[in-house]
Protein backbone atom coordinates (compact mmCIF):
# COMPACT_ATOMS: atom_id res chain seq x y z
CA UNK A 1 0.00 0.00 0.00
CA UNK A 2 1.25 3.39 -0.56
CA UNK A 3 1.51 6.18 1.73
CA UNK A 4 -0.05 9.04 -0.41
CA UNK A 5 0.29 11.97 2.01
CA UNK A 6 4.28 12.69 0.77
CA UNK A 7 3.73 12.89 -3.04
CA UNK A 8 4.01 16.67 -4.24
CA UNK A 9 0.86 18.70 -4.63
CA UNK A 10 -0.35 21.44 -6.86
CA UNK A 11 -3.33 23.69 -7.29
CA UNK A 12 -5.33 23.34 -10.51
CA UNK A 13 -5.50 26.60 -12.78
CA UNK A 14 -8.77 25.85 -13.89
CA UNK A 15 -10.95 24.27 -11.18
CA UNK A 16 -8.96 25.48 -8.27
CA UNK A 17 -8.13 22.10 -6.50
CA UNK A 18 -5.20 20.02 -5.14
CA UNK A 19 -3.74 17.04 -7.23
CA UNK A 20 -0.87 15.25 -6.58
CA UNK A 21 2.21 14.14 -8.36
CA UNK A 22 1.98 11.09 -10.82
CA UNK A 23 4.28 9.12 -12.06
CA UNK A 24 3.27 9.67 -15.50
CA UNK A 25 4.20 13.28 -14.78
CA UNK A 26 8.07 12.49 -13.58
CA UNK A 27 9.47 14.16 -16.33
CA UNK A 28 7.48 17.11 -16.73
CA UNK A 29 6.09 17.53 -13.35
CA UNK A 30 7.72 21.71 -13.46
CA UNK A 31 5.23 21.75 -16.81
CA UNK A 32 2.26 20.67 -15.03
CA UNK A 33 -0.70 22.82 -14.68
CA UNK A 34 -3.78 21.58 -14.95
CA UNK A 35 -5.51 18.19 -12.85
CA UNK A 36 -6.71 16.82 -15.92
CA UNK A 37 -7.49 16.50 -19.64
CA UNK A 38 -10.90 18.37 -19.01
CA UNK A 39 -9.60 21.21 -17.07
CA UNK A 40 -6.72 21.50 -19.73
CA UNK A 41 -9.25 21.78 -22.58
CA UNK A 42 -11.70 24.57 -20.79
CA UNK A 43 -8.57 26.86 -19.43
CA UNK A 44 -9.70 30.04 -18.36
CA UNK A 45 -9.05 33.09 -20.33
CA UNK A 46 -6.66 35.58 -19.68
CA UNK A 47 -7.53 38.06 -16.93
CA UNK A 48 -10.17 36.03 -15.43
CA UNK A 49 -8.45 34.59 -12.18
CA UNK A 50 -7.83 31.02 -11.02
CA UNK A 51 -11.20 29.65 -11.46
CA UNK A 52 -12.11 31.16 -14.48
CA UNK A 53 -15.72 32.05 -13.60
CA UNK A 54 -17.57 34.28 -11.65
CA UNK A 55 -20.91 33.43 -9.86
CA UNK A 56 -23.38 36.15 -10.83
CA UNK A 57 -26.04 35.67 -8.41
CA UNK A 58 -23.60 37.14 -5.84
CA UNK A 59 -22.84 40.40 -7.94
CA UNK A 60 -26.51 40.89 -8.29
CA UNK A 61 -26.49 41.66 -4.04
CA UNK A 62 -25.91 44.83 -2.52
Amino acid sequence: MRNNQHLLQRICRTCGRPFAWRKKWARVWDQVQYCSQRCRNHRPSAGSGVLGHVDKRSQDRP
